[in-house]
């Protein structure tokens, strides 16, 4: 069993990259075919994901290179799923 948790210890953080960079450059194709798609918070995601996964790594077990992919990849998860405001069509909604 220590042999698996050793193995999960060095590839885990390999994969998620790799899912990551798989994830944003299939959007980031995506979004120059379409002009028409909506931004959202997917950069600010990643970077707010790495901070936080960074300090739970290391204040649960001082395992920073797993809390920093799996916390760059939910974060990019959870900021892909907001979108951001429009400049226009934002000072339209509040100007009535």
């Amino acid at each position: 069993m220590e042999e698996v948790m050793n193995f999960l210890t060095a590839a885990l953080p390999w994969v998620c990259m790799g899912l990551l960079l798989a994830i944003f450059f299939a959007k980031s194709a995506r979004k120059k075919k379409d002009n028409q798609m909506k931004e959202n918070y997917s950069t600010e995601g990643m970077a707010l994901g790495m901070c936080f996964g960074v300090a739970i790594g290391t204040a649960f077990g001082g395992n920073t290179g797993i809390g920093l992919s799996l916390g760059m990849l939910v974060g990019f998860a959870i900021g892909s799923l907001i979108e951001k405001d429009v400049e226009g069509q934002n000072d339209r909604n509040h100007a009535g």
